[in-house]
């Protein structure tokens, strides 16, 4: 059982890596390696085999300590030359020059979080991680949780550019004040250096002064101004009653995008496309998103950013219009544009009650969410800490529920959307967290989002309810933080993405840097 496991944690975790794959002993006690391994799976938790040679850190150690201790003796040590905090104490140790302490390191329990709380304390707020890839990275940022100033910052990512990683590290650090030798770095490619201008500069401008016409906005163009993050501006048609909202994304305009890395690549979300259909309906007065089908990833540039064109097509008899939302790199006038969705407008129907006054929902089961992250890290997840919001998760039979919120970095932008992507999204994870016995890790993304209202703006905090009502199908319901409806989705039907898929949605060119 669980309580029985538990206290064992840190020897199974070695134990079952490389014992026999049908059995495993515990204190004394003989249990099935799968069996340990479907029940964890069962609470939405995450077990791997270690491809290791032995159970380090286990009681599975001790025979080969003798062993060891006779190589450790033969290793001169020296001194650090910098403090070293120690993963056997959690805290700076000068036992680092003999066997006795290499001995404990290998068959002791690695003090991690010590470790980190420890340099933390002692005024560290920029932890750097030199690994392959960003697990210590996550480990660490749940374990200090959010603290201003801090940042985790990883060397490499796993199945990214390693030059580009590395020297986004580089710079990461350096804008948290570590110095850095500028001078090495740029040293060896023969850079020239050139001065800023002097302290006279804020005398003189040096910009150009924007014409009264283009300092006026989108008016001044014959457009109507739309006041929407994400979209600039609007032309209704004269004739028959069309309606193309513009806007423009970016990384750099909108750094939260970033946050949303999915398999490597910066990816506009889906819950994006639901927020500009809304945001188009509520312009053409149809309020509710019938059908929206995603047909091509938005791929971000890290530079730049993408023209976006949401078109709304004149209304039937019933009042239904039609939606399609396309995307062209910025400044190529002679680029085809790509239609990322299509999908139908309605005119809003009632609000239903949002059935989530009560909280937590009454007879659910907690399910665990400490290192949701981390294992949504390994199935290509990369998200940033704006979308990182899953707060608290429960269960009840096949129902899953889910209480989110935004940073408190990001509760301002919350006001200006229906509802702010990330948000939205992270309203998606516990779904992706709590696999059952399923042993698929693929990494999916929404395909298709059916009956879609948007009854209240601005949340920033959320309760959600996710109810299966089909393959890769679900039924969700958010309120806000006192149960009060914001969203309901008739269905979302959810489809597996592949790394080459994402690659086809980003635009190339024969001439780059």
């Amino acid at each position: 059982t669980e309580e029985e496991l538990l206290p064992h944690l840190t020897e199974t975790v070695g134990i079952a890596a490389i014992n026999s794959p049908s059995s495993v002993v515990i204190s004394g006690v003989e249990a099935d390696v799968d069996a340990i391994a479907a029940d964890f799976a069962g609470q939405g938790r995450k077990t791997t085999r270690l491809r290791v040679s032995h159970a380090f850190h286990s009681p599975l150690m001790d025979p080969a300590l003798a062993d060891f201790r006779a190589v450790a003796e033969t290793v001169t040590y020296n001194t650090p030359s910098i403090p070293v905090v120690s993963g056997v104490h959690g805290e700076i140790t000068d036992e680092w020059g003999t066997p006795d302490y290499w001995t404990r390191h290998l068959r002791e329990a690695v003090r991690f979080a010590d470790t980190v709380t420890h340099l933390h304390d002692r005024g560290v707020e920029t932890f750097l991680e030199l690994g392959p890839d960003a697990i210590l990275t996550a480990l660490g940022a749940q374990t200090l949780g959010e603290v201003e100033g801090t940042a985790f910052v990883p060397a490499l990512r796993r199945k990214r550019p390693e030059a580009r990683e590395f020297v986004a590290a580089v710079g990461r650090a350096h804008t948290q004040g570590v110095p850095v030798d500028w001078a090495a770095y740029f040293g060896a490619a023969g850079e020239r250096w050139t001065d800023l201008p002097t302290y006279a500069f804020q005398h003189e401008r040096y910009w150009v002064e924007p014409t009264e016409a283009s300092g006026a906005g989108p008016v001044s163009a014959g457009l109507e101004a739309v006041g929407h993050p994400l979209l600039g501006a609007a032309i209704v048609s004269a004739d028959s009653g069309e309606v193309v909202l513009t806007g423009r994304l970016s990384v750099d305009t909108q750094p939260w995008l970033a946050d949303h890395d999915v398999l490597g690549t910066i990816l506009f979300p889906g819950t994006g496309f639901v927020e500009l259909a809304v945001r188009a309906g509520d312009h053409a007065g149809c309020e509710r998103v019938e059908e929206l089908t995603l047909h091509a990833p938005l791929v971000l540039p890290e530079r730049g950013g993408v023209a976006v064109q949401v078109w709304v097509g004149a209304p039937d008899a019933a009042g239904r219009r039609s939606v399609t939302i396309h995307s062209r790199p910025e400044h190529a006038d002679d680029a085809e544009w790509t239609r990322h969705a299509e999908g139908t407008l309605a005119p809003e129907g009632a609000i239903p009650a949002a059935d989530l006054t009560a909280w937590p929902p009454p007879g659910a089961t907690p399910t665990a969410v400490e290192g949701a992250y981390a294992l949504l890290l390994d199935r290509g997840y990369h998200y940033g800490p704006v979308f990182q919001g899953l707060k608290a998760a429960w269960s009840s039979g096949d129902s899953l529920y889910a209480e989110v919120a935004l940073p408190e970095q990001a509760h301002a932008d919350a006001a200006e959307f229906g509802i702010h992507p990330a948000l939205l999204d992270a309203a998606m994870h516990v779904a992706l967290i709590d696999d059952g016995s399923s042993t698929d890790e693929s990494t999916v993304l929404p395909f298709s989002w059916n009956d879609v209202s948007l009854h209240a703006a601005g949340a920033a905090t959320l309760r959600v309810a996710i109810v299966p009502s089909g393959p890769n199908t679900v039924t969700v319901t958010v309120a806000d933080a006192t149960g009060a409806p914001v969203l309901t989705v008739g269905s979302l039907i959810s489809r597996p993405v592949s790394q080459e898929q994402l690659s086809g949605g980003r635009q190339e060119s024969l001439h780059e840097i």
